[in-house]
Formats: C-alpha cells, structure tokens, sequence
C-alpha cells in the first residue's frame, strides 16, 4: 500500500509540471491557439446558416408563344410555388438553350401557341418545363414545384369550367436525365483535389524547406527568387494536370460521366484556376511558421470552398451572404466551367465570365502572394 501510495505522488508530481508546460506552450503559440478555439465556432455558425439542401427560387425565363390570360395564369402558378423565380421571357428556343447553357436560368417554361385553345375546347392543355438537371437536389425540386403548379391550374379550372382535362405540365430534365449525384459530384472532385494538391500540399512543402532550413540554401545558390519560386510550385502544376487526366478517365469509364465539351479548352481554362491556388498556397506558406499551423490555415480555406462553391450543395439554396462568400473563391467558377464543359458541351461564349473572373483571381493572388514571399526569403 505504501508503495502504491508512493507511485501515485511521484507521478502527480510529474504529470501537473508536464500539463502546466503544454499549457503554457499552447499559449505562447497563439495563432495555433486562436485557431482551435475560434475558428469551429466561426464556421458552425457560418456553415449552419449557410448549407441548405431545399432549393427554392431557380432562376427561370419564360417562352410564351401563346401570350394569352391563361398562359400568364400558369406561369403565375408556377411562380407561386416558390421553386421557380421568374427573370424574363425569352424570344425563340435558341435563346432559351443559351440562357441555360451560360446558367443565368436553371429552368424553363414554354408555353405552346394552342394551349388557351385547348383549354376552351375542352381539350388537355399542355406545357413543358425544363430543368437543368445537372444538379440532381436542384432539378428534384424543380420536377417537384412544376407538377404541383399544374395541379393547382388544373383544379382552378375546374372549380369554373366543368369537365375540363387536366392540364399537362411536363417536366424535362436536360443533361442528367437520370438524376444520378456521380455526373454531378465527379467534376466538382476535379476542382477540389485540385484545391487540396495546390494550395494545402504546396503551402506545406514550402513550410517544410524552411524548418529544415533547406530554402535557405537554395537562396544563396545563383537561382534567381523568381526561378526558385517557379521551380518549386512548377512540379504541382504537372500533378494537377495528371489529376485532372485520371478523374476524367475514370469518371467516362467507371462512373460513365459524359464529356460533352471540348478537353482542350478545359485543359486551359485550368490553368488560371491552378495559379490562383498555387498562389494561395505560397501566401499561406507566408503567414505561418511550421507545417501544422499550414495545416490549420489551408483548411480554413478549404472547407468553404468545398461547402460554399456549390460542390456538394446547390448555391441557389444558400442565403446571399453565403453566396457572397462563396463567390470570392476562384473554385466557385471552375466548377461552373467543370460542369458547363462535361455536361453541358458549352464552349468559350457561355465561359467567358467565369474564365475572366479565373484569370483575374490568378493574376491578383499571384502578384500578392510573390510580393509577401519574396519580402520573406529576403
């Protein structure tokens, strides 16, 4: 007993010092500190609010060729859904498939010339919606909202008018007819592991040279700064692009994801996505001093680019202020030039908004992020 007693006084005596010194180092470590502490309530609170899966009020143009009381009657039932805002009309059925190829509307209504005729001779008036599908939790809700809109025309008229056949409201979901969530997800995975590789694993690598105190070497070696900061983050730009080779090989062969659009101009357009997160990744190298503390601060991007991008949950479901902060991540546009590109098989003409708003991201964090890492190596 004596002896238990004195093992349980010799290892309180050491355990008190050892926890008070990891107390007082965790101190000392004050962006580690602010990080655990701060950062998981800022992101419940951001991410609670902001990640909605019912997705109401799609964007939604109107192809009326019947311009008649009743044709603006179901419009107006569809409107009152809630799943459908309505932006405008449209002239012909070109610019309607415009509209939804540049994504300004995610559904469509036409309206045929016949359909008040229809309805005044008793016959089934019909109409059609379309749905951009690629988003398979957008286009469910859509499919929902237009079946019940027709179903509430078709008993208002028949509160007035006797025996009159319901109208037909008939739903087509373009580019994933099916609704399956692999066609969606696979080429938002393109730009997430692109996110993950060059901004997370570049920051650490970089991180790393200088704990091991081999970036300072290499700067007194006669490589210009310019040429060490290429050579450095170069290597990741090959390893985005094989990335990006195997998903969409796996992705056509195993998930059976299309690829409607032109590779090469994928390929291109990346290449503004991949500087701008291999700039981000030499700021976050930058403001940090080991490769924990990279760890921490490149998921403090990464996880709103991956919850507020529209990667895993539609953006037209979010509040504004989470769509305002989702919208100043480069991810955000390259995955509406993902998607455009594989599902869609848009070209340049529907991505030039989104390749702009790449090239400026790149050319802004690139000019920032060499400027803070060339004042550090110095």
């Amino acid at each position: 007993m004596a002896r238990v007693g004195l093992g349980k006084r010799i290892a309180g005596n050491t355990l008190w010092p050892m926890l008070w010194k990891e107390f007082v180092q965790m101190r000392r470590d004050r962006f580690t500190l602010g990080m655990m502490i701060g950062l998981p309530a800022i992101q419940l609170l951001l991410f609670g609010f902001a990640i909605r899966t019912e997705v109401r009020h799609l964007p939604t143009v109107v192809l009326d060729e019947s311009r008649t009381t009743e044709s603006r009657a179901l419009v107006d039932a569809i409107r009152n859904t809630g799943n459908f805002d309505v932006i405008g009309e449209v002239r012909g059925r070109d610019d309607l498939k415009h509209r939804v190829e540049r994504g300004e509307a995610r559904a469509a209504v036409i309206i045929p010339p016949d359909y008040e005729e229809n309805i005044k001779r008793r016959r089934t008036a019909r109409a059609q919606v379309i749905v951009d599908a690629a988003d398979p939790l957008a286009s469910s809700a859509a499919i929902a909202g237009a079946t019940l809109a027709g179903q509430a025309r078709s008993a208002a008229l028949s509160s007035t008018l006797r025996r009159v056949p319901p109208i037909d409201v008939r739903v087509r979901p373009w580019y994933n007819p099916a609704l399956e969530s692999s066609i969606y997800i696979v080429p938002g995975v393109i730009g997430l592991l692109l996110t993950l590789t060059l901004t997370m694993i570049t920051a650490m690598a970089l991180v790393r040279e200088r704990e091991r105190g081999t970036l300072e070497q290499l700067i007194v070696t006669p490589i210009s700064k310019t040429g060490l900061m290429v050579g450095k983050v170069l290597p990741f730009v090959v390893v985005g692009y094989v990335q990006v080779t195997v998903i969409l090989l796996l992705g056509r062969f195993v998930f059976d994801v299309p690829i409607r659009g032109s590779v090469a101009l994928l390929y291109l357009i990346s290449a503004p996505y991949m500087i701008a997160s291999l700039a981000l990744g030499l700021f976050v190298s930058t403001a940090v001093r080991t490769q924990v503390q990279a760890m921490q601060l490149s998921f403090v991007f990464v996880l709103p680019t991956v919850l507020l991008s529209g990667f895993m949950f539609p953006r037209e479901a979010m509040p504004p202020l989470a769509q305002w902060i989702g919208a100043a991540f480069p991810i955000t546009y390259y995955l509406r030039v993902l998607r455009g590109i594989l599902l869609k098989g848009v070209g340049m003409d529907a991505l030039w908004r989104d390749t702009l708003a790449l090239a400026a991201f790149a050319v802004v964090l690139l000019v920032f992020s060499v400027r803070r890492f060339r004042k550090n190596i110095e």
